[in-house]
Order: structure tokens, then sequence, then C-alpha cells
């Protein structure tokens, strides 16, 4: 996902579950700083590195391919964006490293989400925007692994966009090319993809790279063969998948604020968002690059207040500053970071699998 569904449809979410306008717009910072705090970002302020959530790409570049650096990289991507469905999933007839590789397939509804929701309960609001950005994850990042792999990762020529036509859809091709320097052309589904790579292991293979940003556009509905599925043809839905993801953060919240007592997976707030579904729907049907202004303009009909954009250094000089660092922003964040990622990490491990290395699990 991007900056319009981790942050301004996020305050939007947060608003609907109860939080005030002040609140909502920490929680919504929080999930979209997610995409943003690098290691880099981190030593510039001099907070702890050990909370990156995210790989700038010359950090990526740079980074090892030997097995501690796959893990490294592993810790990360399938923490914060690409959250593993069933790390117990059964696979017949293949190796363990590639069952290893199998498990972290990321998906909704699965027990990590739970954890993330759960684990966010009492805490922070910096730590109730980062499970927000890691559940609504799982939804625009099924079917991809946070781990390089060309076998599970991979797209080939067998790549449809769907258009709704009547009472069904018209496929059109799409076509992968890496070409940075223009936006994607969305009248022809041409869309920027990382470069093909044989290298099983390679960087290229991280994650949906090799399908560019096309599953983060909420109004894509696409059919491909993944070879991880056989080669049975998978379709993703994805305005229907981002309405479910929407209406399980109102859910999820309002778990956290303590209107449930229990956090169900597969379960939605759809009655909070009935009232606005014709606009949401709008909204995420509309075929553009990013739907910041629209999603915008629904948050502050909502509080009738004004969304500020989002920039990325607004809590830097507040932390850099201060003497207690632990209790700003940058502070709470980091906090919450790395206790995500070491219950993510100690999942991973506990199930056997080593692509993620060693973890005790932080506490906060």
């Amino acid at each position: 996902m991007q900056e319009d569904f981790h942050y301004y449809a996020t305050y939007c979410a947060a608003y609907l579950a109860g939080y005030d306008h002040d609140e909502s717009l920490r929680i919504a910072y929080s999930a979209q700083f997610v995409d943003l705090c690098t290691r880099t970002l981190l030593a510039k302020i001099k907070a702890p590195s050990n909370a990156a959530t995210t790989q700038m790409q010359l950090e990526l570049m740079d980074a090892r391919t030997d097995p501690v650096g796959l893990q490294d990289i592993t810790r990360i991507w399938s923490s914060f964006h690409f959250l593993p469905k069933d790390l117990y999933a059964k696979k017949e007839k293949c190796s363990k490293s590639y069952l290893d590789k199998y498990r972290l397939i990321c998906g909704p509804n699965g027990e990590l989400v739970a954890k993330t929701v759960e684990l966010a309960k009492g805490k922070p609001l910096e730590s109730v925007g980062i499970a927000m950005h890691v559940l609504a994850d799982t939804w625009a990042h099924a079917n991809f692994a946070g781990t390089p792999s060309l076998v599970i990762n991979n797209t080939n020529y067998y790549f449809y966009e769907l258009f709704p036509a009547g009472d069904g859809y018209r496929e059109k091709q799409i076509t992968f090319v890496h070409k940075t320097s223009a936006p994607d052309d969305l009248d022809n589904s041409i869309y920027t993809s990382s470069i093909y790579q044989t290298n099983e292991n390679s960087i290229m293979n991280l994650g949906h790279g090799r399908a560019g940003h096309l599953p983060d556009y909420s109004f894509v509905r696409y059919k491909y063969l993944p070879m991880w599925g056989e080669y049975e043809e998978l379709i993703k839905d994805n305005p229907s998948d981002y309405v479910k993801a929407f209406s399980q953060m109102i859910y999820a919240m309002k778990f956290i604020r303590g209107d449930y007592s229990t956090f169900e997976t597969d379960k939605y707030d759809m009655q909070a968002a009935e009232p606005y579904i014709d606009r949401i729907h709008g909204i995420i049907e509309k075929r553009q690059l990013l739907a910041s202004a629209d999603w915008k303009a629904f948050g502050e009909d909502l509080s009738g207040q004004t969304i500020e954009d989002h920039v990325m250094d607004k809590y830097f000089d507040e932390y850099i500053g201060s003497s207690d660092k632990e209790n700003t922003f940058i502070g709470r964040f980091t906090r919450g970071a790395i206790a995500h990622k070491g219950m993510v990490i100690s999942a991973i491990q506990k199930s056997g699998n080593k692509l993620a290395g060693f973890t005790k699990l932080a506490k906060r």
C-alpha cells in the first residue's frame, strides 16, 4: 500500500473507530512512518538502528545476500510489510529450504495478524499505527513473501488486468518494464517492476518487486500463475480486499480501545463504514496513481478538521533535542517497532524456520 491508504485512509478508519482528530493523526503518521523508517534515517537522528521498519533502495543495493544478510532483510520485510499468514503451512514433496520460504507467504487473517493487534493494545498510539500498517499490508501484499525468492515472488507473461464488463470482466495483458523514470501507465496497463534476475536470492526478487506497485493500487484486479501455487490461476480483487482492510482496521482499533474483549480474525466492522460505503468504494475503485486527495477529503468531512500532509521529519527536532527521548514520538515509535519485530521473529523462529534468524522477544 501507499501513503494514500497508510496515512489518509488510516486516519479515516481511526476516526470511525472512536479516536479524536489528534489521536487519529498520530496513528496515521505512525502507520505511514513504517514505510520511511530506515537505518539511514535512524542514524541521522541518532535513534536505535534495530528499530528500522524498511530499507531504502541504496541500502538494499548494498545488502549482503549470504545467509546472515538474507536474515536481516527478512526480519524487516516479513515483520512489517509481508506478515506471514501460516508459519505451519503444509507442502508435499518439497525441500526444507523451499518450505521455509513458502511459509513466509503473506496473507490476511493469519495468527500473526491477531498477535500484531493484541500486542498494540494498551500501548502508545504509535504502536497502534504500526499495527495498522502491518494489518493493511496483509491484504495488499497477499501472495508474496518478505524474503528474496524468485520461486515465490516471480511474475511471467501470464499476468492480466481484469476490467469490469457487464456481468464479467474484460482481460488485458499486463506489461512489466524496468523504467523508473516514468510513472506507471494505467491506460495501457504498463507497470514498472524490478529487473529479472535468475538468482533465487537476488533483492530484485523481494516481495512484490517483480510486480512493481501493481499490488499497491486499490482499484486493480488481476490474475496470474504463481509458481508456488503449482501454476494454478490466482485472481486478486483489490477493491474487495481494500474494503475489508479498511473495515478490519476499524474493528481492530475498536478492540485496542477496549470496545471488544477479544480480537477475532476474519471479522470486520462494516456497520461503521456502511453510511459512507458508496464514497469508500468510489475512492478505492477510482483509477489513479495515488488516492491521497480523495481519502483526505473524506477524512476532513468526517472530523471537520484539517488533515495536515505527512511530513517525514515532523518529530525529528523533538527527539533530537529531548533529554527524555523515550517519551517522544520517535522514542515511542522505535520501542513499538522493536517489540513488534521481536514478536514476529520469535514466532518464525519457534516454527523451526531460520530465514529470519534469532531474537529474544522485546519488551516495552
